[in-house]
């Protein structure tokens, strides 16, 4: 199940697929302010540490944007290694006095490796190969699960469906979304 965010990051839904040999990371585009939409076309979503890395984040837009460059500062350091960097990361968060207030959830994915990172220090993997946060999460991964249980369909194609129909049912996510995607070796 998603994890519930509080009520500062209720602003977004972030969808992580791992399915077929495609990890996809989607995210709506909103942004609102209090009970106000003030943005339809934001990029929640996006590619880091040499396009190899995808990253989400549902929370604050200025939290999120500082770990994402702490997150790419930790994949510089161990050599793109998600797991450790992200390990670090979660750690750093936790014990630093200013990252501890950043409020913001990450998802994080690379070619092996899908990744909730948080201020508690979770640093999770879910089970099915998928994961979402955001106030739109549950639907949207809910969605997400049955969807892949029970058609053919491709992950990218999944993941903006599931987010279409998260999008009907939590009004702090949009249709605007943003899907990226990178391949991997999916078995022998």
């Amino acid at each position: 199940m998603a994890p519930q965010s509080n009520s500062s990051m209720h602003g977004t839904t972030i969808l992580a697929i791992r399915h077929g040999g495609k990890v996809v990371l989607a995210g709506d585009g909103q942004v609102t302010l209090n009970n106000t939409v003030i943005k339809h076309h934001a990029r929640k979503v996006r590619r880091i540490y040499n396009e190899r890395i995808l990253v989400g984040f549902a929370g604050a837009t200025a939290d999120a944007l500082t770990l994402s460059e702490k997150l790419e500062s930790k994949l510089e350091r161990y050599n793109g290694n998600l797991t450790r960097a992200a390990v670090e990361l979660a750690r750093d968060w936790r014990s630093d006095k200013y990252l501890r207030r950043l409020e913001a959830l990450m998802l994080a994915a690379d070619e092996q490796k899908l990744f909730l990172i948080s201020g508690n220090g979770d640093v999770i993997e879910p089970d099915e190969g998928v994961i979402a946060i955001g106030s739109g999460g549950v639907g949207a991964q809910a969605a997400a699960m049955a969807l892949l249980g029970h058609t053919d369909m491709a992950a990218a194609e999944v993941a903006e469906t599931a987010m279409l129909i998260a999008s009907t049912l939590c009004v702090y996510t949009n249709q605007q979304l943003t899907i990226e995607e990178i391949s991997y070796h999916a078995g022998p």
